[in-house]
């Protein structure tokens, strides 16, 4: 299988360049943004899971004498025992680390940890054939190799490290737990507490955008409701007696509501998230969450995330597979450039998103190295290629017409029509269809 490679590096493109960060220190520029386009089975989903499986294992770890749930590649036999790679390249505090690690789903068989300065790379650490060396000039060497000692070869140094308050290493544990964050298609990702509580700083900013997307929503809100009523069998109800402390909240999401148990005083208490919308009169109807559109649903979740993008001290990174689900192209179009409007020189947040909506193939949107073609090859295996590796790409070119011609690559390659199989499928001379 090719290696996948995956760049947020700018190249020497002059558009929009006012909205590129600069790292003064290390000469560089890093893209605020990168989409991703392709054909069904290209590959899109896959590169998201991989930085899933990622995230997972540095800040989950794995269980004891448990296999690494790492997907090998099916398609070549050869595959399932060959070792799996990941790298990574992060800029974290103005200092760039490349963090990777080589594995098999029994075990760990390398790992390393380097430090890039502007004219020289210090290695932290390389654990390879069940040992490990550590840079000169660490401190705590005992006890960073008594750790080690103590590192399961299914386990990553880097997670039993922080596990073991080693503090060395957490910038690039936290920078997996705290700044990369994931959102998958159907995933509910903005925990809702905060749109309950009036008082929660993102409560008024939500409420003021929600009106100006469309989505006939006016504002979010809370219902209480006895916590008897919940709709939840006796058995979850007395296992939520049981885990809500005094002060500590928890979230229910069963089906399409969305509700947060709290204990305040001994006493439950129950809210269930509502939407709110204008009647004709000028008063306000409510409607519960499993009412609203897909489309409605997915903005309640998408929107806290850009939201947080385009806060000026931003520093997360966020990959969302398939952004536009259930979105309007004119509505997608609107929260990519309200947050690109929202991205400077001094800008430290990025956006990597998957999408079927060539639509938003669009220059005056995106430069050409953010605009990127998944694409799977003869063999099964997938390749990322960006808009600025092909020549023939210029600034004001049309590249969308270029891509649904095949120019470009990813889209899907239909070897005959399916019109003659819709209308005759017992024909004994089907040609299958391949993506």
């Amino acid at each position: 299988m090719e290696p996948v490679s995956f760049s947020m590096i700018a190249s020497r493109e002059r558009q929009h360049s006012e909205r590129v960060p600069k790292v003064a220190k290390y000469s560089t520029r890093i893209l605020p943004i990168a989409a991703i386009y392709g054909g069904n089975a290209s590959g899109k989903t896959n590169f998201f899971k991989a930085l899933s499986f990622a995230k997972n294992l540095v800040v989950r770890g794995t269980l004891p004498d448990a296999l690494i749930p790492v997907d090998t590649f099916r398609i070549d036999t050869q595959c399932a025992s060959k070792p799996s790679n990941f790298s990574f390249e992060l800029l974290i505090d103005e200092a760039i680390y490349e963090f990777s690690f080589t594995l098999t789903r029994k075990a760990v068989l390398e790992e390393k940890l380097i430090e890039i300065t502007s004219g020289s790379e210090k290695t932290l650490y390389h654990r390879h054939h069940g040992a490990i060396d550590f840079g000169a000039g660490l401190e705590q060497r005992p006890f960073l190799e008594f750790a080690f000692q103590g590192t399961r070869d299914n386990q990553l140094f880097l997670t039993n490290s922080v596990s073991q308050k080693v503090e060395t290493f957490r910038p690039v544990y936290n920078w997996f737990r705290n700044i990369l964050e994931l959102v998958a298609p159907d995933s509910r990702f903005e925990p809702f507490e905060q749109f309950l509580d009036e008082g929660h700083p993102l409560y008024a900013t939500m409420n003021s955008m929600l009106p100006k997307l469309d989505t006939g929503i006016t504002h979010l809100g809370g219902e209480k409701i006895p916590f008897e009523n919940l709709p939840f069998p006796d058995t979850i109800k007395n296992l939520i007696q049981e885990e809500v402390k005094e002060g500590k909240a928890i979230r229910l999401e069963p089906d399409l509501d969305r509700y947060v148990v709290t204990r305040k005083e001994g006493e439950l208490i129950a809210w269930k998230l509502v939407t709110f919308h204008q009647k004709t009169d000028g008063t306000e109807a409510k409607f519960e969450l499993q009412q609203e559109s897909d489309g409605s649903r997915r903005v309640i979740d998408l929107l806290p995330a850009f939201l947080e993008l385009s806060a000026p001290s931003s520093k997360k990174v966020y990959v969302i597979d398939e952004l536009d689900r259930s979105l309007h192209t004119l509505l997608t179009r609107s929260l990519l450039e309200g947050y690109l409007e929202n991205c400077s020189q001094e800008s430290r947040c990025q956006l990597l998103f998957t999408t079927h909506d060539v639509l938003l193939m669009d220059q005056q949107l995106f430069r050409r190295d953010e605009m990127w073609v998944a694409e799977r090859n003869a063999s099964g295996s997938s390749c990322l290629w960006s808009f600025s590796d092909y020549k023939d790409v210029r600034y004001d070119k049309d590249i969308r017409k270029s891509y649904l011609q095949g120019r470009l690559g990813g889209i899907p390659r239909m070897r005959t029509s399916l019109m003659p199989m819709m209308m005759n499928p017992s024909c004994e001379n089907q040609t299958t269809v391949g993506e």
